[in-house]
């Protein structure tokens, strides 16, 4: 997904999905202990940024259903150490 082309449909749709994915994390980085939010939002940040210019679809649906399931697994963490959102 190059930035500056038209987006068809699909491709505005997978953006679309990755930016909720984005926002989705850093609103549950908010209820992590102060001293990790830093260090989780550079993690969350550098995990875009390897995967910028990827265009393979299937390769970026994957990566979207791998970061919902460790958001997932961050938000059941934080759930246990009594960090309710």
């Amino acid at each position: 997904m190059a930035v500056g082309l038209p987006l068809d449909l699909r491709d505005f749709l997978l953006r679309a999905r990755v930016l909720r994915l984005y926002r989705q994390a850093l609103r549950t980085i908010r209820r992590a202990p102060v001293d990790s939010r830093a260090e989780l939002r550079d993690i969350i940040r550098q995990e875009l940024e390897t995967n910028r210019n990827c265009n393979d679809k299937q390769k970026i649906r994957f990566l979207i259903s791998d970061g919902l399931q460790r958001l997932k697994g961050l938000d059941e963490t934080l759930d246990m150490q009594g960090r309710r959102g």
